[in-house]
């Protein structure tokens, strides 16, 4: 049957039990499909029924589908026309892994972080009235999602302009690791209380069956009705933000599925509706562990288990091992994440301190300006976070750490390109967005073993915060030190002398620079390769000494090369006053750079040792002579 559907168009000649059977068919094609390209499984398999229901009611695109994160939309690309393109799904020009509207009519709004979509079905409902069109605004978020501070900014929004839009609120009682909160505390309540709705309905049937005596009993009526909610259900939050609730709603039953979307649909003002979930639904290995198929790469169907390529420790394994270490010997150390205890390495710091461990939740800003309270008060806070998150906590990074410079560590995972998540998770833009506040300082190392002491480093200073950023994905195999060393800060290391030009490289671009260097060596040239080690402050005395020994400069970098580590070198030439060096800039171009490798991304930006060793042999002063 899936394969005569084409558009939404075709889930509408269909009937419940034909509906019931497609779910079936979904789950087994994206079990299959996803144990080759790998992706997000198990929040796909939760929302089957859902996304069914969903286009079955509405009518996309003409009516909003708007869904929040986006990893939960595999199954709406397959029913808007896209099915076939699925084995390219993550690849490098194929199937974008999230809502991207180029691919489709029907992908209305593109999204990698979450918590964006009510505030963005605010702003489509009140272009909608103001154009005086009629169609429908549906937002679909998550439980994990909704503890994110601009969720609950854009209800009190919804719940204050009193416009017609539709908010499911996805309940699988996980983002990504398993939620925290009070916003979580209260939808397990809502969850597993059976009785509202019931004794709702009974009181409403014998309300009717009362004569009517005028507006105060009316008045009298609707008290009562409203009293029922806080002898019930405690809270009843989301009514008291101004929201007509349904449910919960058991969202892998169609036909109560579909009950509650008509009513939502002919219900005026903003509508919520509670749909509870199970995550990885239908296929034992990720429903019993959600976290390891929430994005997850190759696996084996039979089993379960995932294929994993042998190779050294990743960074992240490494970041966790030393703050351990550290943590050991200092009780002041607290660790934070913004829900991603497993995805940052904190899940072994989080049971083995359990007191100095605190998740809360989709809420980076919260977590930025909670580490700055802490650091106040004499401990040493790290905030773990994948670079592209920490962009949600910019104005907190500005305003509350480095204004008052406090001594926070910022943790910075997945720093640079990131493979098949893309556009929405690279990792490219911190350097740029960090290098231009006071009292920030910013370093990235070349390998594993330099990453522990730039940890280590970054606990003993106390002269304002510190961010280490590292990369994703396996180090480069080196033997650790056993003992942690302190770094100088703001001192780059000279790894190759040479003559003529220096390639000055940034963290992971290190090796690649080191391996053009050996190219050249084999043509005769021998430029000088560094390890800048730090983007600020850098290392001046060195910077113009190459300058007055009349080097070329070539910078490297894994980031925006527009306020990068680059661009911080021309202008430390400039304000010194060196303005006939030549310094040329790598890095990563004025564009988001789409999914694929690692290696296909380096490839199109031209981050490769044959592009750095081309551009030397561009710059070497007996062949700029010839040319």
């Amino acid at each position: 049957m899936l394969s005569t559907i084409n558009s939404p168009q075709d889930l509408k000649k269909l009937n419940i039990s034909q509906l019931t059977e497609l779910a079936e068919e979904i789950r087994a094609f994206l079990i299959e499909n996803l144990s080759v390209t790998g992706g997000h499984l198990a929040p796909n398999l939760g929302v089957v029924e859902l996304t069914l229901a969903l286009h079955y009611i509405f009518d996309s695109p003409k009516d909003k589908l708007i869904w929040d994160v986006g990893h939960q939309a595999y199954v709406h690309k397959m029913l808007t026309g896209r099915m076939e393109r699925f084995d390219t799904l993550r690849q490098y020009k194929g199937l974008c892994g999230y809502p991207k509207r180029s691919e489709s009519e029907h992908d209305v709004w593109e999204t990698g972080h979450s918590s964006t979509s009510l505030s963005a079905a605010m702003g489509m409902a009140i272009a909608r009235d103001l154009k005086g069109e009629k169609h429908k605004v549906i937002a679909i978020i998550g439980d994990g999602a909704l503890t994110g501070g601009m969720a609950l900014e854009a209800m009190n929004h919804m719940g204050h302009e009193g416009r017609d839009v539709t908010v499911i609120l996805n309940d699988n009682e996980m983002s990504i690791a398993p939620n925290v909160g009070a916003m979580h505390n209260h939808l397990g309540k809502l969850r597993t209380n059976h009785n509202y709705r019931r004794a709702k309905e009974e009181i409403e049937q014998l309300l009717k069956k009362i004569p009517a005596v005028g507006g105060k009993m009316a008045k009298l009526v609707e008290r009562l009705k409203d009293g029922l909610k806080y002898v019930v259900v405690s809270g009843i939050l989301f009514e008291e933000l101004g929201f007509t609730y349904l449910g919960p709603v058991d969202g892998h039953n169609l036909p109560a599925l579909m009950e509650a979307l008509r009513q939502a649909s002919h219900t005026k003002g903003p509508v919520l509706v509670h749909v509870i979930t199970k995550k990885g639904k239908g296929y034992a290995p990720a429903e019993l562990d959600s976290y390891a198929f929430h994005g997850v790469g190759m696996y084996k169907i039979e089993s379960g288990e995932v294929l994993k390529s042998e190779g050294p420790p990743s960074y992240t394994s490494i970041f966790a091992r030393t703050i351990e270490k550290l943590a050991e010997k200092d009780s002041r150390i607290v660790a934070i994440t913004a829900a991603m205890p497993n995805g940052t390495g904190l899940d072994h710091f989080a049971q083995k301190y359990p007191e100095r461990f605190f998740d809360v939740g989709i809420a980076e800003q919260h977590a930025t300006t909670m580490a700055a309270g802490i650091a106040t008060q004499g401990l040493k806070p790290v905030f773990a976070v994948y670079s592209t998150f920490l962009q949600r906590g910019y104005d907190q990074l500005v305003h509350d750490v480095c204004r008052q410079n406090l001594n926070v560590t910022f943790a910075i995972d997945r720093a640079g390109l990131v493979g098949a998540d893309g556009e929405t998770h690279q990792g490219v833009f911190d350097i740029a967005y960090m290098r231009s506040l006071p009292n920030m300082t910013i370093m990235m190392p070349k390998d594993e073993n330099e990453l522990q002491h730039m940890l280590y480093t970054a606990l003993m200073y106390d002269g304002g915060p510190i961010a280490v950023r590292y990369p994703r994905g396996s180090g480069e195999g080196v033997p650790l030190d056993g003992e942690f060393k302190l770094l100088p800060i703001g001192k780059a290391e000279i790894l190759r002398p040479g003559v003529h030009v220096a390639i000055l490289a940034f963290g992971n671009m290190v090796p690649i620079a080191q391996k053009a260097a050996d190219m050249l060596m084999a043509e005769g040239m021998n430029p000088m390769v560094v390890n800048a080690r730090f983007a600020k402050p850098l290392d001046e005395e060195l910077l113009f000494m190459l300058a007055r020994d009349g080097y070329t400069i070539v910078t490297l970098e894994e980031g925006a090369v527009h306020g990068g580590f680059g661009s911080a070198v021309l202008e430390c030439y400039a304000q010194a006053g060196y303005h006939h060096i030549t310094v040329e800039l790598m890095g990563i171009p004025d564009y988001y750079v789409e999914h694929g490798s690692v290696k296909e991304q380096r490839a199109e930006v031209g981050l490769t040792s044959e592009k750095v060793a081309h551009k030397v042999r561009s710059l070497w002063p007996a062949r700029r002579q010839r040319a």
